[in-house]
């Protein structure tokens, strides 16, 4: 059983794990495969968040297990959070699982194929209490070549009421501040020029190891990293905000104006019942200290309608700030009621009709604020990460602004090259010459950017 797949599920900070276990098994001597059909043994590597996600999953898993009665597929191993939340039920439920992965056991997946095959071997539960961190320069990345996660924590010691992380992935632990640059220096020297830092609270990093908010710290310090380009920050907490970090973005000189603000709600009552902290006039006078100090700065954040008792008074109060505000890029979920949450013990008041209207609401909103601020981008140059050719055509390329995050932003479309050779990787420097509601269109105009 040499040849190995994986089929990776959820976010980025799933797609390290993935990673992970990937180098491992290379290093194991296992040859990785990305065609399913010609795979000895098969990880899916689950999401367990919401409800989708978790569906997503199970499904995945059995259209796999059919492979084992109709391909050549021998072994079947569920990994991820599905699996910490569920592993003896979806072992007992999905027979055809010949093993069971929790989190923070990504380093052991090597050690467990052969346990698989050995005389009398049955399923196996691997699975202890949450925690532990994936990373390192051993990774054998799935992503773009160009384009890095650093996944710089694992766990959350917040208690949000709607949130099952804590159970799926533990308190904060942090990684250290030398072993993240070194990974950092690593994935440049392979070719990365943009690194985005995960974690479940990244704005919380560093409290446990270093009794301290560490991220400006970390920010100086891979600022330093030579060949670096840009640096992100994905999945930040506002109240976490100090002016000190807030400086070291602004000072950085490869921190991009992006702020990645997963705010949920804007109503003081629904933020108390989600366990959050801060109020409305908190998180305004959070977004006015951002932008007055990290000029031009993109902001974008996501929201939760449908909470528990939500009403349509705390619901205007949320379509109201999100129009003051008027964030850059957003994201809006309906509620899921998720059994293990605090929220979860209660009643799902608010009917998913409900949900779904204020959803498409706010969604319909955000185009209107999307368009304009895109719009009024057009005739300016920007500087662009070039990705490749667009899946849409290969008459165009695809690339990103530094206010676009990979995967979860819009993009840009370059029709004019000016006969410049494009490669991924590459910053160019564009002229906006057309804007839509997520993306835009321009023409490269000038020499490589900075």
């Amino acid at each position: 059983m040499k040849k190995v797949g994986m089929i990776n599920l959820g976010c980025p900070k799933n797609q390290v794990d993935a990673e992970v276990m990937l180098g491992r098994l290379k290093a194991a001597g296992y040859e990785l495969t990305p065609d399913a059909n010609q795979a000895d043994v098969i990880i899916v590597n689950t999401c367990g968040f919401i409800g989708e996600a978790k569906e997503e999953s199970i499904d995945t898993i059995l259209e796999m297990a059919q492979l084992k009665e109709h391909g050549k597929l021998k072994k079947l191993i569920a990994t991820g959070c599905l699996t910490q939340r569920y592993g003896q039920d979806l072992a007992d439920s999905i027979p055809e699982l010949d093993a069971v992965v929790g989190n923070g056991r990504e380093a052991d997946i090597a050690d467990l194929i052969p346990a698989l095959t050995a005389p009398g071997a049955g399923q196996l539960i691997h699975i202890g209490a949450p925690g532990g961190l994936s990373g390192g320069a051993d990774r054998l990345r799935i992503g773009a070549p160009h384009s890095a996660y650093i996944k710089i924590a694992e766990g959350c010691s917040k208690r949000c009421s709607f949130c099952i992380i804590p159970h799926l992935r533990g308190d904060l632990v942090s990684r250290p501040l030398e072993e993240i640059k070194a990974e950092a220096r690593a994935l440049v020297a392979q070719g990365v020029v943009e690194i985005n830092l995960i974690s479940q609270d990244t704005t919380n990093y560093g409290v446990d190891l270093y009794r301290q908010k560490s991220l400006p710290e970390l920010i100086r310090r891979l600022s330093a990293v030579d060949g670096l380009r840009w640096l992100r920050l994905l999945y930040t907490y506002p109240t976490d905000y100090t002016d000190t970090l807030l400086d070291a973005l602004a000072e950085s000189p490869v921190a991009v104006p992006y702020i990645d603000l997963p705010l949920q709600h804007a109503a003081t009552s629904v933020l108390q019942r989600m366990n959050r902290r801060g109020s409305t006039e908190d998180l305004e006078r959070l977004i006015e200290r951002i932008r007055t100090r990290i000029p031009g700065v993109a902001l974008r954040s996501s929201f939760i309608v449908g909470f528990p008792g939500e009403n349509d008074a705390e619901f205007g109060v949320l379509r109201d700030f999100i129009a003051r505000t008027g964030f850059d890029r957003m994201g809006v979920f309906t509620y899921s009621h998720e059994e293990g949450t605090a929220a979860g013990a209660g009643r799902d008041d608010v009917p998913e009709e409900v949900k779904e209207a204020r959803r498409a609401e706010l969604m319909q909103m955000q185009e209107g604020i999307s368009a304009a601020k895109l719009s009024a981008l057009v005739g300016r140059t920007v500087d662009v990460l070039v990705e490749g050719l667009s899946e849409e055509t290969d008459l165009l390329y695809a690339g990103r602004m530094a206010t676009q995050a990979p995967e979860i932003d819009g993009v840009v479309y370059i029709n004019d090259t000016d006969d410049r050779p494009l490669e991924p990787g590459m910053i160019v420097r564009v002229r906006v010459d057309e804007a839509h509601v997520h993306d835009v269109v321009g023409a490269v105009v000038e020499g490589y950017g900075g």
